[in-house]
């Protein structure tokens, strides 16, 4: 059996799908790995760790293709809408595709894998149980994710973060609101905190109420009920309209009194909830930042417009997109990691084995033998008319 990584084709994409330490671990289990050259320049790693790994090297990325049982990607058909025609088409029928597909949002994207009779496993749907946490990408992702916003508000901030006892004077330290406490939120409560910053945090989920304490910020309880706040998996669930209207007015005074707000409340395969109106923006004071990490996803922001810089009356929303990609040799560290933890779960005896029983496999695959075999993607198909 042999394993493909290629380069990503996404614009600005730097992260690598498997990085040589995870090569090692797949050849050991009887398979053999292709890799396109220089296909991980972007995150450090060279085309002679590959080899010393054990791995081949092809410069014809078509002949990577059309040589693959699996090929491995960070952001796949799907992810990526302009993704080649001619890359699928190099595919033989049969072949595995891992990575991040993106099927609630384009499920026809996971309608044409199935029409190559290609097998697809999207990795953003990794259900969330205790066998699968060392294969959970959205988490690992997120968590860089967190980081580097607080790191882009600290930038972008006319103010520091912590508070400094100087001759020149006490300076106060920044007011930082996190909106959303999964797991890039709570790694935004950390970094935040670890600035220096005095943080306070919201979700619609009370169950995180502990782990928000836990990391020394506040959590901010607005006294309204969600009908159903966590979804299964652990996600947060989507809210009716007028909860949402409801969130916002109760929201406006700790939004209105924040120096820096991280903003990342996502609804899997849902547009991003807007908590931040355009009648809350405006009662922002000069100098707030407001970095939305849900932009990709229509943003929890008025104001946001993915991968731009806004400024309204002196206030600053970042709406940054595919934030892991700045942090290219850790973000593939963790990715490979993800990837190659599931793919050897599905390797027996040097062959891939689809076992349509397995949780994991169940929460995982999109398209197999020529149909959409997913639930939550067949519905979005339905709801599209596909």
């Amino acid at each position: 059996m042999n394993v493909a990584v290629i380069k990503e084709s996404f614009p600005g994409e730097t992260r690598v799908a498997l990085i040589p330490s995870g090569v090692n671990e797949i050849t050991k289990a009887a398979v053999e790995v292709t890799v396109e050259a220089g296909c991980a320049e972007a995150s450090l790693h060279s085309d002679q760790e590959y080899e010393s790994q054990g791995a081949r090297i092809e410069p014809d990325r078509a002949r990577v293709l059309s040589g693959a049982d699996v090929v491995v990607m960070v952001r796949g058909p799907g992810a990526y809408r302009e993704f080649a025609s001619a890359d699928l088409n190099a595919l033989k029928p049969g072949t595995a595709v891992i990575g991040l597909l993106e099927p609630l949002a384009e499920p026809a994207a996971g309608k044409d894998l199935a029409d190559r009779r290609l097998s697809a496993f999207a990795m953003e749907l990794m259900p969330r149980i205790t066998r699968a946490q060392s294969m959970d990408v959205l988490s690992s992702m997120a968590n860089i994710a967190g980081y580097q916003a607080v790191l882009l508000a600290a930038n972008a901030s006319p103010r520091m973060f912590p508070m400094l006892m100087t001759a020149a004077g006490t300076v106060t330290p920044a007011r930082v609101l996190v909106l959303g406490a999964g797991v890039a939120g709570l790694q935004a409560i950390a970094t935040a905190r670890r600035l220096g910053a005095v943080v306070e945090a919201y979700d619609v989920r009370p169950a995180v109420k502990e782990e928000v304490e836990s990391l020394g910020a506040r959590f901010v309880e607005l006294g309204i009920e969600a009908d159903l706040a966590q979804a299964a998996g652990g996600y947060a669930a989507a809210q009716s309209e007028e909860f949402y209207r409801r969130q916002q007015g109760l929201l406006g005074e700790h939004v209105a009194a924040a120096d820096v707000i991280i903003a990342t409340a996502l609804v899997p395969g849902k547009q991003a909830p807007v908590l931040i109106s355009d009648e809350m923006a405006a009662r922002l004071t000069p100098g707030t930042v407001v970095v939305d990490l849900a932009a990709e996803k229509g943003g929890n922001c008025a104001l946001t417009e993915p991968g731009q810089r806004v400024e309204r009356a002196g206030v600053i929303v970042l709406g940054p997109i595919n934030l892991p990609a700045e942090t290219p040799y850790h973000a593939s560290q963790m990715y490979s990691k993800n990837v190659s933890t599931f793919l050897l779960g599905l390797i027996h005896g040097g062959e891939l084995r689809i076992d349509l029983e397995d949780e994991i496999v169940q929460g995982t695959l999109v398209a197999h033998q020529g149909r959409v075999v997913h639930p939550a993607v067949l519905k979005a198909l339905e709801e599209e008319g596909g």
